[in-house]
């Protein structure tokens, strides 16, 4: 029984197919126990979640498609683990990207939408060193990318 997966259902959340890389890169990397992730793009079910925050998107709505980079994360990792997302460790560092306006500057609260998600998934296993920068603009013009190092087992 996948207890990750469980807990992601208990959220709400099941997590999609693995994205196809956009280019020319492979979605995940993986070198001994680690698997870095490529940036994922905030995206849901109804598209891709464009928007530069401090312009025509809230800090709320920021975080809300940060969690589906997250989301998008875990994809991949789980995609890297041969469909079991168990072996997941735990996040080691995620990197967030935040198409916004020079004067915003709560990069943070928005990447917090991806690190609350985390822990709420994976608990302890979820904490993680992190970054959060702002960026002029995002590819395809979504609102958040984010990219992660993971360890597996």
């Amino acid at each position: 029984m996948n207890t990750i997966e469980t807990k992601l259902a208990e959220l709400g959340v099941t997590l999609p197919e693995a994205m196809a890389p956009a280019a020319n890169y492979v979605p995940f990397v993986q070198v001994g126990d680690l698997v870095h992730v490529s940036g994922q793009i905030s995206n849901d079910a109804n598209g891709l979640i464009l928007g530069k925050l401090g312009a025509d998107m809230d800090t709320e709505a920021g975080a809300a498609a940060a969690q589906t980079c997250a989301i998008g994360l875990l994809s991949q990792v789980k995609a890297a683990c041969g469909g079991d997302l168990d072996r997941l460790v735990r996040v080691i560092k995620l990197v967030g990207f935040v198409n916004s306006t020079p004067d915003f500057t709560d990069q943070p609260k928005v990447v917090n939408g991806a690190s609350d998600f985390m822990v709420a998934a994976l608990g302890d296993a979820g904490r993680h060193a992190r970054s959060a920068v702002s960026a002029v603009a995002l590819p395809l013009g979504v609102a958040v990318e984010i990219e992660g190092i993971f360890q597996i087992k």
